[in-house]
């Protein structure tokens, strides 16, 4: 147990090494641990993918082994960029990384989480109040944030893409956006729109996945746009919930889809499609598998919250679907902890 008062420290999974390594011209996820679980795993998805030469498999086995040295060190890299940021970088918008103000907010987003906060409220009520794109799948549409804020934040963010800053980038999946906690923007943005207004939402619409206890969270974004990246494959977050925000800007395309739990069988049959609304965010659960159509034209920037909940990712890693090996980690880690766990439902395997 964490001694009271103390900082709680977060962990990430030792499988982030080894498991879930996206090769794009492929399209697969890919576990790695060796040449010969390579093979013995993949060749036949590997051939009807397109690798089929030995000089195919050398260049991806250079590459897998690439991948994971740079998870490795990934955490070390990650401080060093956030510290040097944070001592060097003259934001354009210092607004930006003020503690967040309920101006910045949508009155409908306001609404929905004093209503979520009140006593005796109920899932029903808060329903009301929301956009609900799909019952079955529980996924649910908000506005987030003002058109003002959504512009603020926009102009922050491209001025730090046009610095001359060590960028890090979201994931192997998307190779243009950054991460916020780098920016210094979790601790005056983040933390208080999961603490104060996401959780009382999280804890009606998604009791069973740790709605009410979310402890940590990752706050990144996304950019697409043509040249660069303009789609999104099929996946699942590594997140108990996610909050997607469309933050702009001028774009056809891009709409997210959405099929079942990453469990289920023929989880991809009859996908929801959903087009972007600036300022509004999706509500889903982490483990609801999804991507994004090809953009079409213009330039598209999303803000995505992993939402963590140690009190069900302690049991069970939705990564690689085990009892996670836990591995010390700086910030929040992939949102684990050592603590005992309180005993949940756990959302990945209603």
């Amino acid at each position: 147990m964490a001694t009271a008062g103390a900082p709680r420290r977060f962990c990430r999974c030792a499988c982030f090494c080894s498991e879930n390594l996206y090769v794009a011209r492929y399209g697969l996820h890919l576990r790695f641990r060796s040449e010969q679980q390579l093979r013995q795993d993949y060749v036949p998805i590997l051939r009807s993918r397109g690798c089929i030469s030995p000089q195919d498999f050398q260049q991806l086995l250079a590459e897998l082994e690439q991948e994971v040295e740079r998870r490795r060190r990934l955490g070390q890299e990650s401080a060093a960029r956030k510290a040097l940021i944070l001592s060097s970088y003259q934001p354009a918008r210092p607004d930006i990384y003020y503690p967040l103000q309920d101006a910045a907010l949508a009155p409908e987003f306001l609404a929905a989480a004093e209503y979520s906060a009140s006593p005796g409220a109920d899932l029903q009520g808060l329903l009301q109040r929301l956009e609900t794109l799909s019952e079955e799948k529980r996924i649910y549409r908000v506005p987030v944030f003002t058109p003002t804020f959504c512009q603020a934040l926009l102009e922050e963010l491209e001025h730090f893409e046009q610095s001359d800053m060590p960028k890090g980038r979201p994931n192997t999946m998307n190779n243009y956006g950054m991460l916020l906690h780098e920016l210094g923007l979790d601790e005056p943005l983040v933390t208080p729109l999961r603490e104060r207004f996401l959780q009382p939402l999280m804890a009606l619409l998604y009791p069973d996945c740790g709605g009410g206890r979310l402890d940590s969270h990752r706050a990144f974004v996304v950019k697409y746009t043509l040249g660069q990246d303009q789609e999104l494959g099929c996946h699942y977050d590594n997140a108990e919930l996610t909050l997607n925000v469309a933050l702009g800007k001028a774009f056809t395309g891009g709409a997210l889809y959405f099929g079942g739990l990453f469990q289920a069988p023929a989880a991809l049959t009859e996908p929801l499609e959903v087009e972007h609304v600036m300022g509004q965010g999706v509500l889903h659960r982490g483990g609801q598998l999804h991507g994004a159509r090809p953009l079409g034209t213009g330039e598209r920037c999303n803000l995505i919250v992993w939402l963590r909940a140690s009190v069900v990712r302690n049991r069970f890693c939705p990564m690689c679907c085990r009892e996670p090996d836990l591995v010390d980690d700086d910030g929040f880690g992939d949102g684990f902890t050592r603590d005992e766990p309180t005993t949940v439902d756990v959302c990945a395997l209603t």
